[in-house]
């Protein structure tokens, strides 16, 4: 990596680090440490309602005291800083709405943009800070193109950790101020210099939940706001008529089919509709079919699901996706598309999907993206993000 024009020797740069208690967040403040930096251990406090998360899988109390403890055996200042009023605000309000819509929101997304490298970062900078750093499996390289730093976010080298999607909505603003130390090693790695170094969560295991809280009960999170509300689940027929129109344009391959319950026939019961997710294939409660049921599309203005047997339904997949403009967000703003441009990247639209090859469209409205081969649920308000090789260079919220 190209060192920054404005760097600092190591001695006399203050770096917080985002403790979270974990293994990655705890090698992330060790290695900083070993390189001479100044290190201030910070744990982010974002969530006091208790109810509706799993108390054995990753409770903050427990977590926070993993933190302080690692803190104390590096030898570096740590604090509690509580930042629940504006995640229930930004993440957790948001969340809910999307949900009420029909839509699928990505809360770890949202927690980088608007907690991690927003809220955290600025209560860093206002401390003395120079740079905060997380322990997430991503590369930053920074790079001098016609006297200006262009920061690229590459991905983590772990290929079963990398977790460059979930920085998909960050600026070049916040990139310039970030440091990812364990991005260039695999997650094994990670372990064993926790364990060499002695530090407690050396042995841990890696919280599956929601950022900074733990692993929460979803229905019952959901639950806190939207009402249950029984309705029809409605079966699609793999040769029902609205699979067999014909779709040319780039903007009928990209909208979701228009189920209606005339396209089917009444199947059971749910008890919310904002409660599901396109893909979704658990949590129907209904047997009896030859094949598996998945969920094809969720109309929660009528309280209405339908599902379709079987993972290789043809309504279960769609040729391409439309990102309205307002939502478009370029990682390389020296790399946006003008309108009338396209370009082939390789995309994935959810964690952990194998980046799949397909064409950018720029149009006034947006930006289409077009499948090499049909993509399997995909899902309005979660996030596509773009890449050129192990680069990400853009990313957006996936409409209705």
């Amino acid at each position: 990596m190209k060192p920054s024009m404005t760097q600092k020797k190591k001695s006399d740069t203050t770096v917080v680090v985002g403790l979270s208690g974990g293994v990655d967040s705890s090698v992330t403040a060790h290695l900083l440490k070993e390189e001479g930096y100044k290190v201030i251990g910070l744990f982010m406090r974002n969530w006091v309602d208790e109810s509706v998360t799993i108390h054995d899988e990753c409770p903050w109390v427990e977590d926070s005291n993993d933190a302080m403890m690692v803190a104390d055996k590096l030898g570096i200042p740590f604090q509690v800083i509580d930042m629940s009023a504006p995640y229930q605000e930004r993440i957790v309000d948001y969340m809910f709405s999307e949900y009420e819509r029909g839509r699928t929101p990505n809360p770890d997304v949202l927690c980088n943009r608007e907690i991690k490298f927003d809220l955290f970062l600025k209560t860093a900078l206002s401390i003395g800070a120079d740079y905060v750093a997380t322990g997430h499996y991503v590369r930053k390289e920074t790079v001098v193109d016609q006297g200006k730093e262009v920061h690229r976010l590459l991905s983590g080298l772990d290929p079963n950790k990398d977790q460059s999607y979930f920085l998909c909505q960050l600026s070049q603003d916040q990139l310039d101020k970030a440091l990812f130390p364990i991005g260039h090693l695999q997650k094994s790695e990670v372990r064993e210099i926790a364990k060499e170094a002695d530090l407690v969560t050396a042995e841990k295991k890696d919280s599956q939940g929601l950022c900074f809280i733990g692993k929460v009960r979803l229905p019952d999170f959901l639950q806190q706001k939207l009402e249950p509300k029984t309705g029809n689940v409605w079966e699609i027929p793999r040769d029902a008529d609205i699979l067999r129109v014909p779709r040319t344009t780039l903007v009928e391959k990209a909208a979701p089919f228009d189920f209606h319950p005339k396209h089917g026939f009444k199947r059971g019961k749910h008890n919310g509709a904002h409660y599901y997710t396109t893909g979704q294939r658990k949590g129907l409660s209904i047997g009896g079919s030859p094949l598996p049921l998945f969920v094809l599309g969720v109309n929660t203005t009528y309280n209405a699901i339908y599902v379709g047997q079987g993972e290789d339904h043809s309504g279960l997949y769609r040729d391409a996706l439309f990102i309205k403009t307002s939502e478009v967000h370029w990682v390389r703003e020296d790399l946006s598309l003008e309108v009338g441009d396209t370009c082939t990247y390789d995309v994935r639209i959810r964690y952990r999907q194998p980046l799949v090859k397909a064409t950018l469209h720029r149009e006034e409205e947006g930006i289409y993206i077009a499948f090499e081969t049909p993509e399997k649920a995909i899902t309005p308000g979660q996030f596509a993000a773009w890449y050129r090789g192990e680069e990400l260079i853009g990313s957006g919220t996936i409409a209705e």
